[in-house]
C-alpha cells in the first residue's frame, strides 16, 4: 500500500453498529434523538438547528451535520459537513422488540480503522449519560 493518499481521499473509514438497550418508551427516547433541546442533554453541550443543518458545540468547539433523514419515532441519520459528498453518516436508530417490547437504540457510525474503539467508547460515555437523564440505569 503506497502513501499517496491526498486531501480529498482519506483512508476509508469502517462502519461500526452498536445496539444499547434503554428503558424507557420509544416515542420518549426519539425526543432525546432528534431535537435541538434533547441531543444538548447528552450527545454535545449546545445543539442549534436551522432547517436540516445541525450545529453541536462542545467546550468551544463546533461541529456541523446535515439531517439527511428522519422517520418520525424512529431514525435520524446525519452527516458531519465535512464529510459531505461521502457515503458517511451517523443514525440514530430505534429498534422495538415485537415480543417483549424492549426498547434498543441503535447506532451506526464511521471511523478511521485506527478510531474505532475510541469511537465506541464515546458512544458508550454518551448513551450512558442518556440512560441517567432518562432514569434508565
Amino acid at each position: 500500500m503506497g502513501e499517496h493518499k491526498n486531501e480529498t481521499y482519506m483512508s476509508d473509514k469502517i462502519k461500526y453498529e452498536m445496539e444499547f438497550p434503554i428503558k424507557v418508551s420509544s416515542a420518549m427516547l426519539y425526543q432525546y434523538i432528534s431535537t435541538p433541546s434533547g441531543l444538548s442533554e447528552w450527545y454535545a453541550d449546545n445543539v442549534n438547528s436551522r432547517g436540516e443543518l445541525f450545529t453541536f458545540i462542545w467546550e468551544g468547539s463546533e461541529e456541523q451535520a446535515k439531517l439527511l433523514s428522519k422517520k418520525n419515532g424512529e431514525r435520524v441519520k446525519f452527516t458531519w459537513l465535512e464529510d459531505e459528498g461521502t457515503n458517511y453518516y451517523f443514525e440514530l436508530r430505534i429498534q422495538v422488540d415485537e415480543i417483549t417490547k424492549d426498547v434498543s437504540l441503535m447506532i451506526t457510525d464511521f471511523a478511521d480503522d485506527d478510531e474505532v474503539e475510541e469511537g465506541k467508547m464515546l458512544w458508550e460515555n454518551m448513551i450512558s449519560e442518556l440512560k441517567q437523564i432518562l432514569g434508565s440505569v
